[in-house]
């Protein structure tokens, strides 16, 4: 009886590689995008409907320094999803499952975080509008750059 070798069955292991150069410039732009979003809120809910949102309403429509705080925040929070998503993309099957659930918990979060204050309901809602906004943008952007970073790596390998 001759010993005839198996061969594996099913799709091929799942790629490691990862254009970082692609992942990281997508990332800031992702940043870019949610600081402008931010901003774009503050305005919006300050200057259209006059809600009192980060700042007393004498501050008048573009706020105050935390409006800057936010839009921070919300750079920051992409650059942090963007290093997350490379982590999971080298070490984690399905990353993008992983990924969106990381990020759409912390979306949640981020959107109830703001009922946890004693801010108006409408200051309330607005921040949490806000917040969702910006945890989809991050969610959306940073999910297709990856699936670019990893698509890229995969035909240079």
């Amino acid at each position: 009886m001759a010993y005839q070798q198996q061969q594996p069955q099913g799709p091929a292991p799942e790629s490691r590689a990862v254009d970082a150069r692609v992942l990281w410039s997508g990332g800031v732009a992702t940043a870019l995008v949610v600081a402008l979003i931010a901003l774009v809120g503050v305005v919006v809910f300050r200057g259209v409907f006059g809600i009192p949102i980060l700042a007393p309403e004498g501050e008048g429509v573009w706020g105050d320094a935390s409006t800057i705080g936010l839009m921070v925040a919300a750079a920051a929070a992409a650059l942090l999803a963007v290093a997350l998503v490379h982590l999971l993309l080298l070490s984690t099957p399905r990353a993008l499952s992983f990924f969106s659930w990381i990020v759409g918990l912390a979306t949640v979060v981020a959107g109830v975080a703001p009922f946890a204050t004693d801010a108006a309901l409408d200051s309330k809602l607005a921040s949490a509008l806000i917040n969702v906004v910006v945890g989809f943008a991050i969610l959306g952007l940073v999910a297709g750059v990856a699936r670019s970073a990893a698509a890229r790596a995969g035909r240079a390998a």
